[in-house]
């Protein structure tokens, strides 16, 4: 992942434009334009700027997974054998379609993994199975979490 070295000077009109889309994706330009006081054209040519920053990563849809099925969230700390067994681990997590998010740490673990699951049976399958048997992977801790009680972006 490359990380946008420069930085960019956002000024008050930008922080409206992306807090209005961070709130809904979704919402028509020309409402926000509209909600601002500046054109339509006015606020793509902001949002181009902002994209080739790097300050806009994506715009996504986002999908509730208990809706789908998916009841239990976990996050696993993987312990490794060697530091060198990082890049093949992370190959082979990638390939495990649970896993929402996998994070390089400091600390006890090498590797931490947001994933999620049916349910509890089901996690640990998928440890059992899947991430426990990964080459240079010596054990894991699992906690699963019981309620996500905050979830938000960077407020502008």
């Amino acid at each position: 992942m490359k990380i946008n070295q420069l930085q960019i000077e956002i000024d008050g009109i930008d922080k409206e434009i992306l807090r209005n889309l961070m709130e809904d994706a979704r919402k028509p330009i020309l409402q926000i334009a509209n909600k601002i006081g500046i054109s339509g054209a006015a606020i793509h040519q902001r949002l181009r700027k902002l994209e080739d920053a790097g300050v806009i990563a994506s715009s996504k849809l986002i999908v509730d997974n208990k809706v789908l099925g998916y009841k239990t969230m976990a996050f696993i700390g993987i312990y490794l054998d060697k530091a060198s067994s990082n890049a093949e681990a992370v190959k082979e997590l990638k390939k495990i379609p649970e896993v929402l998010e996998c994070h390089y740490t400091t600390g006890n673990w090498s590797i931490l993994i947001k994933m999620i699951c049916r349910d509890n049976e089901h996690l640990m399958q998928l440890l059992n199975k899947k991430i426990q048997p990964i080459d240079g992977v010596s054990r894991t801790e699992t906690f699963i979490s019981l309620e996500q009680q905050i979830e938000r972006q960077i407020q502008l």
